[in-house]
């Protein structure tokens, strides 16, 4: 099973981004998305779950939660926006995974057992940060991240 993970589209939804994101059985969305319809498009690959980010003040965004977990499998994996608002032990909650954007920068490293995942940017290019979003990859209880650099 494969899961796309993006975040920061910043309203943007780039073609390379939906084709990346081709073959997903869910897509993760950590806040910024920046309007309704990009949650529309992602929606016509796969289902797709979102937080909200510091940019998703509109009206729309009000039923977007600032936290979700998401079983995938036997595993759970919890999703905000900004890393720096995580206040739970990640370990202790028994968490495979902890998903999160805001930086604009691609991130994939595992703490105590625990994988940190940012996919970085799909939006409007920050700086000269890559452009990118991850997968995820499930077999059986195994996840591994995979950073995927679009070419814009």
């Amino acid at each position: 099973m494969t899961v796309g993970v993006i975040s920061d589209t910043h309203g943007l939804m780039r073609p390379e981004a939906v084709d990346a994101l081709r073959g997903s059985s869910l897509i993760l969305h950590a806040g910024d998305v920046g309007n309704a319809a990009v949650l529309d498009q992602l929606r016509a690959i796969a289902p797709t779950r979102a937080v909200r980010g510091n940019v998703d003040t509109a009206a729309w965004a009000a039923v977007l939660p600032m936290t979700d977990v998401v079983e995938i499998g036997a595993r759970q994996v919890y999703i905000l926006h900004d890393l720096a608002a995580l206040d739970l032990d990640p370990q202790a909650a028994g968490f495979a995974a902890v998903i999160s954007g805001h930086t604009h920068r691609s991130h994939a490293e595992v703490r105590r057992g625990v994988l940190y995942l940012n996919p970085g940017a799909a939006g409007p290019r920050r700086f000269t940060l890559p452009v990118s979003i991850a997968k995820l990859h499930f077999n059986g209880i195994r996840l591994s991240p995979e950073i995927v650099e679009l070419q814009v």
